[in-house]
């Protein structure tokens, strides 16, 4: 994935669920997504993570959490 690129919430479960208040199927930028994730890590039900979306939340915390998800 690009991480320059956007990201349409809808694609991933998890922060599908996390962007409730929005129109899913609109893309944001890959730093926002990453910013969703890491305020609301709480709310990620992390059993239900698909390989994707691990993968996704691991590629947008190198690129711009310098490898780290703060998630406390």
């Amino acid at each position: 994935m690009n991480t320059d690129a956007t990201i349409v919430p809808a694609e991933f479960p998890q922060l599908r669920a996390l962007a409730w208040s929005r129109d899913i199927s609109r893309p944001i930028p890959a730093e926002e997504a990453f910013a969703l994730y890491e305020r609301n890590w709480r709310f990620v039900d992390q059993k239900h993570l698909t390989v994707r979306e691990k993968q996704l939340i691991q590629e947008l915390a190198n690129k711009f959490g310098h490898g780290v998800l703060l998630t406390t």
